[in-house]
């Protein structure tokens, strides 16, 4: 099955691939490639790029919101092959390492696994090679502590830890574009709701800060949220981050 590719500014392209979405930033000839999927959506990354007129070479870096498999998937893949760096907040650095790992458990999921929609979303984990350990060997922090990165897109890190400790959204101001990762959600497999919020507890490494990050967010500037999961979410980014803290109490 090829991913869905949907353009949806000048240059920017969100892409749904196997339950997990990543983010095409092109200017140009050159490629800034926001998270990878699972490591089973290997060939849907490749064929996206191909389907804006990229190509794997053509990537300047790949930007990861933080490293969970799901969105690490292919990192290592194409830094190894092309020397594509792959950056992180320097906090996630480590976990792109797996020097550690903020991830459910299985143990977590088996405690959940009478959720509705739990037993499909981990069989689909275990079909995507979703469970193994895909470290990056040598991830580097970002290259800019503020500010724009120069890379295409210009995206703008912004720190939003409690999903996981170093997980970062991508503002683009110009674009008014927030790419969320998962700090704000617009739906998931496991999750009865539609709509802005947040992922089910056992996701989040500190469910607190998670909640806090949502105020970062409400920050921003953007009326077009592409997240790491669900659909396009168009709209007030600031409302969609109250509508998530709201579902979240």
């Amino acid at each position: 099955m090829r991913a869905d590719v949907r353009q949806v500014a000048d240059g920017t392209y969100l892409v749904h691939g196997g339950n997990t979405n990543w983010v095409i930033l092109k200017d140009g000839d050159a490629v800034t490639l926001i998270d990878t999927g699972y490591p089973g959506d290997r060939q849907r990354v490749l064929d996206s790029l191909a389907s804006v007129g990229s190509s794997p070479e053509a990537v300047t870096a790949v930007l990861i919101t933080h490293a969970h498999n799901d969105h690490l998937g292919s990192a290592e893949h194409l830094r190894s092959t092309y020397a594509t760096p792959v950056y992180l907040h320097e906090a996630e650095v480590p976990h792109a390492r797996r020097e550690f790992l903020q991830q459910v458990t299985v143990g977590q999921v088996l405690g959940n696994i009478w959720r509705p929609g739990v037993l499909p979303w981990m069989v689909h984990v275990l079909r995507s090679d979703g469970v193994a350990p895909y470290p990056v060997t040598a991830p580097e922090a970002f290259p800019t502590a503020d500010g724009p990165l120069d890379l295409p897109g210009r995206p703008v890190p912004v720190h939003t830890p409690g999903h996981t400790s170093g997980h970062t959204v991508f503002h683009l101001p110009e674009a008014g574009i927030v790419v969320s990762g998962d700090a704000l959600v617009s739906g998931h497999p496991t999750s009865r709701l539609q709509g802005p919020q947040l992922l089910p507890d056992m996701f989040h490494h500190e469910r607190a800060r998670a909640v806090a990050s949502l105020d970062v967010i409400e920050g921003l500037s953007a009326e077009l949220l592409l997240p790491g999961h669900g659909p396009l979410h168009q709209g007030s980014v600031r409302a969609a981050a109250q509508q998530a803290r709201e579902r979240a109490v």
